[in-house]
């Protein structure tokens, strides 16, 4: 792997791509072509290291593979017969993890856009685009899976043409399958994407674009050496949080670490900084020469926008007195997902957690799965919320002693996450929930039952457009967009889009703005006591469905008692929605031999008094096993 440093051939690239359009796939055979893995190391999705990628067939990390590659171009001018160095730097294909995918473009000076032959493009493919234009980098237009029998080649570069505005005879295809177009691909990339800047600064900087925990090694943070280069014996320091770290080794990935002398400018590496303590290193910060860092003209490099999470929802260990394992991997997993926020929490019911943003439904998901495998903690994870601002209407907050813990910011608004958050209505003076735009590209012919699905989750249609004229698959696609409350996406809205469609229409969303609404408070009363773990905040709207839903689950999930027990649904003082569980019986007139009628009455007399005090003694002493709160808590 040594070879004389020439910044000349460092080629740094990312693969982009909507979710299932191959991108893992063909960047295996990249990996199989350019020999950095061999054959007896070959497994499928090489560059997927969870078991979760695994399992779902998704990439959830991004991930860097260093490979060589002799570039043999018969009209390319190259100074030396050393191989090229290529640096991809894979990314996820699904909206939830947009953020990993600007993280990944930032290390990088070119993308490979794929699109599908068999779907075209996807609302997440213009996503990736515009993420990838922003960061100024030369795309690369490739039509995947052309192997596969039944698809309309023509159809989708005609519509890759007029949407994007490539050239015909700049679109590669390729076949992640057979390897197909595999070498045109890499020679594209090698005469095509810039190799990186090297500005004439006087200062050591790289940037740290992910990190990760090894149990070995500490906190390990993978960089771009912008400028500059470190070297092993390099005493750095973080420019943000002033950390000071002493590697302990640096190298390259490929993807397995590799250790080397030095990092120089434009390369693409790690450093193994033997910290314990993960919150010393953050993704986007500057790494620097130590004697350097405090340095009044230094100047850091461009971070990240912090990402902003959509859902939020509580996560409790399902035993207490594992809360200190959880709270430990709670905290190791975050270094892992930069877009993972989480703050403590108390449940009376369920004790001691965390209330966790996160990027959507899929990335609270998989967040949940990786606790429970990697980790082996079995957790309670609470309904799925949205971000609230609450402002109010008196300004004595000893009447409110629930907002204390609450972030109030300089607009005069609470942000509330949970129902447990939320004060009497009465204090409230207007709320405002988020608003999401949201694309959908469908086929022509689920037009108008998509349009009626959206209006029912309160969406607002704003216009529609036809991706081409040309027909794919025996249909012609359009984008529709919306705009929508972030609240009714995170509801099921997926799963039924792809059910009316059958599977073809796609969508994506992104963050508008927040809007005046009408929020309410669902609390749920067993046996006439209020319990604040199934209560949960809803529009008005549907509020008295969604509630009469839940009581009807409870039912079902509550054991009887020896008396009845009401599970009620209310908003403020009104009960909406209301079930009973019918209490046990018990024939105290079984062992009756004869007897007068009036002895009976009198049987039948003395167990209604008894049932009578019991009823009394137990309003609101039920206990709620705590397989009911998992069980209740599960979306459907």
């Amino acid at each position: 792997m040594n070879q004389q440093y020439d910044i000349t051939k460092i080629r740094n690239f990312s693969i982009i791509a909507h979710i299932d359009h191959g991108k893992s796939t063909l960047a295996d055979r990249i990996l199989e072509f350019t020999g950095t893995v061999k054959n007896r190391m070959n497994k499928e999705r090489m560059l997927d290291t969870l078991e979760l990628e695994q399992e779902r067939g998704i990439t959830i990390k991004l991930q860097t593979a260093r490979m060589l590659y002799k570039y043999s171009g018969d009209n390319y001018n190259f100074t030396n017969n050393n191989p090229y160095i290529l640096n991809l730097v894979d990314t996820p294909g699904h909206v939830d993890f947009s953020y990993e995918v600007s993280r990944s473009l930032a290390a990088s000076e070119g993308a490979i856009l794929l699109v599908d032959a068999t779907q075209g493009i996807q609302a997440q493919t213009f996503t990736t685009v515009y993420k990838a234009l922003e960061y100024n980098l030369k795309i690369i237009p490739v039509l995947n899976k052309i192997d596969l029998p039944s698809i309309n080649i023509e159809s989708v570069i005609k519509t890759m043409v007029n949407v994007f505005g490539f050239k015909y005879e700049e679109i590669i295809k390729t076949s992640g399958k057979t390897g197909e177009g595999v070498e045109e691909l890499l020679n594209r990339i090698i005469e095509e994407i810039p190799q990186p800047k090297k500005d004439n600064n006087i200062f050591s900087r790289s940037l740290i674009y992910d990190s990760f925990y090894d149990e070995y090694k500490g906190v390990v943070a993978l960089i771009k050496q912008v400028d500059g280069e470190i070297n092993k014996n390099s005493r750095l320091q973080m420019f943000a949080t002033k950390t000071k770290v002493i590697p302990i080794e640096i190298g390259t990935l490929n993807p397995n670490m590799i250790e080397t002398e030095a990092i120089k400018t434009g390369e693409i590496g790690y450093i193994a900084t033997g910290l314990k303590d993960i919150k010393l290193i953050h993704v986007g910060d500057t790494v620097c020469l130590e004697n350097e860092c405090n340095d009044k003209t230094l100047e850091a490099l461009p971070d990240y926008k912090p990402p902003k999470p959509m859902v939020y929802a509580g996560l409790f260990p399902l035993e207490s007195n594992e809360y200190q394992t959880f709270k430990d991997s709670l905290e190791k997993l975050a270094l892992n997902d930069a877009a993972l926020s989480c703050t403590k929490q108390y449940s009376p019911a369920l004790g001691s957690g965390f209330s966790c943003g996160f990027l959507g439904l899929l990335h609270m998901e998989i967040t949940q799965e990786r606790l429970e495998r990697e980790f082996d903690i079995d957790l309670i994870t609470t309904s799925p919320s949205v971000e609230y601002l609450m402002e109010l209407n008196i300004t004595d907050l000893s009447k409110i002693p629930v907002l204390n813990q609450i972030n109030f910011d300089s607009d005069g608004f609470y942000h509330i996450h949970s129902s447990s958050e939320f004060p009497n209505q009465s204090f409230i003076k207007r709320i405002l929930e988020p608003w999401v735009r949201l694309e959908i590209i469908t086929p022509e012919k689920y037009i108008g039952q998509i349009i009626e699905m959206t209006q029912r989750h309160r969406g607002i249609f704003k216009n529609m457009s036809y991706l081409s004229h040309e027909l794919f698959n025996g249909d012609k696609h359009v984008t529709i967009t919306n705009e929508i409350p972030t609240a009714e996406v995170i509801s099921g809205f997926f799963d039924k889009m792809k059910s009316i469609s059958q599977g073809y229409a796609s969508m994506d969303y992104e963050f508008l703005e927040h809007r005046d609404s009408e929020i309410v408070k669902v609390g749920i009363l067993v046996n006439y006591e209020n319990v604040e773990a199934l209560s949960f905040l809803s529009h008005i709207s549907n509020a008295e469905e969604k509630g009469k839903a839940l009581v009807s689950k409870l039912v079902g999930l509550i054991p009887r008692q020896q008396i009845p027990i009401p599970i009620q649904a209310t908003i403020s003082s009104k009960v909406i929605a209301r079930e009973t569980i019918k209490a046990y019986r018990k024939d105290v007139l079984a062992k009756m031999s004869g007897g007068d009628i009036t002895r009976k009455i009198k049987l039948l007399e003395k167990q209604k008094k008894g049932k009578k005090k019991l009823k009394a003694k137990m309003i609101g002493n039920i206990r709620i096993p705590q397989d009911v709160f998992v069980k209740a808590l599960k979306m459907d």
